[in-house]
């Protein structure tokens, strides 16, 4: 293949824009409140002498090295150097256990790891086992770790553009474990330029944006879109410094691209409607003037003033959210992808939207509806395969489409809509499948519901858990009732006889990654589910109340 036909890659691109615009800002992390600032040559001349140390160490082309590290500048550092110096990254989830931890680096043959800005970092430290090299990050010393600092004094910073071959792997991306045991996702430099181009060309008022980089960046969606999407068109990235300042970290960065998950959009949603009633809101929407003065104010208290990007993905949306958001100028764009083929399957355009869709699949990726509905992909950011997993590499491929356990609809204009997971399907005593995520999106229309999950293989009927949303708190709880008996009736009366809900269980313990229900990326682990209150299930279906408080 001709040099003509191959796209720059992520570190054609880094080096271009190293030299073409030294002094302009790359990186831009809040530490202590203080912004730690690094231009393009900077973080060059950090990035080139990791090279350089990598190399002394004795690791070549395909080595893997690690990544364990919440979102910082000497992650995207680390991240370019594992790969200009010819290695393979592997990126892990900062709030992993430390058994699976030590499971994953032992999986993924790595052979030196990136240790960086963590909740308890001794502890994870201690999960790695002893005869990996490990190097911390500055601002964020670990006792008896060596320093990047330290590891780079002596060396040279690596000169030129190295040549990468374009078929070899350029990352292993572990899956968050939604349906069991992380699984290793192989990709190719090829892939990943790829699905960066298509991204851009199908976008192409995308130039030099303002990126806030806060989802896991070992996430699929927050890699592809905000640690590519800045090194690819040469932008700034600003990183949130916790998750207790990112309002303000938001409202300081005011980026032109935004990316965030439903349940994100959710909780800002719940945060307008705590200082301002529906009603209020409803009020001041109806009056011209005063209406778009409102929209400014509320986008630029949201951080979103400039954001002419905002996308959603990772997990399906409730498309009256989606409507709520565009209410106030905020428009959402929902796309589709898996880390199987780094996130590049369908997305909606700009000023081309259909809401409760998934949009329209990219360009060249070949998409096509199953016997049992299953959506299927075609494209050349498919993944190389799961690492170490041959038989299940082979079973996620159909005629080189790749498998994607997702169910849809397209309609007559190629829009796509995700209608639920074969694998959440269950069969209730009756023989009846139930989809559950549809009806999921349905209960969580109602602003008193923040969590639910729609539960009953093997049983006669559906029953669904929820976790009630802190707007509950003034409401009374024979008007709770009432009202939730009243939703649920209407709720019902949509959906066929056999998926329909005969109690809605309102559970006290939200579900959070602490607690182990919920991914990294804040999707639901049904297994855990059913571990934690499948003995309970039959008590609750034959229960007298149509509503009941667990505590």
């Amino acid at each position: 293949m001709t040099e003509s036909h191959n796209p720059p890659s992520i570190i054609d691109s880094f080096c271009r824009f190293e030299q073409t615009k030294p002094e302009k800002l790359f990186l831009a992390e809040p530490v202590n409140q203080v912004y730690q600032n690094f231009s393009w040559q900077s973080a060059g001349e950090e990035i080139r002498k990791m090279v350089t140390a990598i190399h002394a160490m004795g690791l070549h082309d395909g080595d893997k090295i690690a990544i364990l590290s919440k979102n910082c500048a000497y992650w995207i550092m680390a991240d370019i150097a594992i790969m200009m110096a010819g290695c393979v990254s592997v990126p892990l989830y900062p709030n992993i256990s430390p058994n699976s931890l030590t499971e994953l680096l032992l999986h993924s043959d790595s052979k030196m790891i990136f240790v960086g800005k963590l909740d308890h970092p001794e502890k994870m430290q201690a999960a790695v086992p002893k005869h990996l090299v490990q190097i911390c990050f500055p601002f964020y010393p670990i006792e008896n770790c060596t320093s990047w600092t330290d590891f780079t004094r002596e060396q040279k910073p690596f000169i030129g553009k190295p040549t990468l071959d374009l078929d070899s792997l350029a990352c292993i991306i572990y899956t968050s474990g939604t349906t069991g045991q992380p699984k290793g996702v192989m990709h190719t430099h090829r892939a990943m330029n790829f699905a960066v181009n298509s991204f851009l060309k199908t976008n192409p008022t995308i130039q030099t944006e303002i990126f806030f980089s806060y989802l896991p960046l070992c996430h699929v969606a927050e890699k592809m879109l905000v640690e590519c999407g800045t090194i690819f068109t040469g932008s700034t990235m600003y990183f949130v410094e916790s998750m207790d300042r990112f309002s303000v970290n938001l409202q300081d960065t005011q980026p032109t691209m935004f990316l965030a998950v439903p349940r994100i959009w959710e909780k800002m949603q719940e945060g307008i409607l705590k200082k301002m009633p529906q009603k209020k809101l409803n009020r001041i929407l109806s009056i011209p003037v005063v209406s778009n003065i409102f929209k400014k104010i509320i986008r630029k208290k949201l951080g979103l003033s400039r954001a002419h990007f905002i996308f959603t993905g990772a997990s399906p949306i409730n498309k009256a959210l989606l409507e709520w958001y565009s209410k106030l100028g905020i428009i959402i764009m929902e796309a589709y992808g898996m880390t199987e083929n780094l996130a590049l399957s369908h997305a909606n355009r700009k000023n081309n939207i259909r809401f409760g869709t998934v949009g329209k699949s990219y360009p060249e990726v070949i998409v096509r509806i199953a016997s049992d509905q299953e959506v299927q992909v075609k494209s050349d950011a498919s993944m190389k395969g799961y690492y170490k997993e041959p038989e299940l590499s082979a079973a996620c491929f159909e005629d080189e489409f790749l498998r994607t356990g997702d169910q849809g609809l397209i309609d007559s204009e190629g829009y796509l809509t995700i209608t639920g997971r074969i694998k959440d399907q269950f069969k209730t005593s009756k023989g009846k499948y139930i989809s559950p995520a549809p009806i999921e999106s349905q209960l969580l229309a109602h602003s008193f519901i923040d969590q639910a999950c729609v539960v009953g293989h093997a049983m006669p009927h559906a029953i669904a858990l929820c976790i009630l949303s802190e707007s509950i708190k003034n409401v009374e709880k024979i008007q709770l009732t009432n009202d939730l008996k009243a939703f649920l009736k209407n709720v019902n009366s949509e959906l066929e006889h056999h998926e329909q809900i005969v109690r809605l269980v309102i559970l006290s313990e939200e579900w959070t990654i602490e607690n182990g229900v919920l991914t990294p990326t804040l999707k639901i682990k049904r297994n855990i589910i059913d571990g934690k209150y499948q003995t309970k299930y039959e008590g609750w279906a034959n229960a007298n109340e149509l509503v009941i408080f667990c505590t």
